[in-house]
């Protein structure tokens, strides 16, 4: 039960997130809400997950339910740094 608290808790905060975004744009039409929120949560979900496997990127891309070669294209995407000494020192 507490998986379900915790996902709730996490889908309200996002939910709080995109409307206060949605607010701010005022009597501006936002474009690309879709993209532009998956460029924001994407990496450092990616980067959690890596610091939570210590760096393994098969691991890592089990966890997020994609394959490695996709879990790279997106670490190469967004730039993010995969050295093993970055996502252990993350943990500490």
């Amino acid at each position: 039960m507490a998986k379900k608290s915790q996902t709730t808790s996490l889908r309200e905060e996002v939910r709080k997130t995109i409307r206060q975004f949605l607010m701010d744009m005022g009597d501006t039409e936002p474009e690309h809400v879709h993209r532009k929120l998956l460029a924001e949560v994407e990496p450092p979900l990616i980067e959690e997950v890596l610091s939570y496997t210590r760096g393994n990127q098969s691991r890592a891309a089990r966890i997020l339910g994609m394959t490695r070669n996709t879990l790279r294209a997106r670490i190469r995407r967004y730039g993010i740094q995969t050295g093993k000494k970055s996502a252990v020192t993350r943990l500490r």
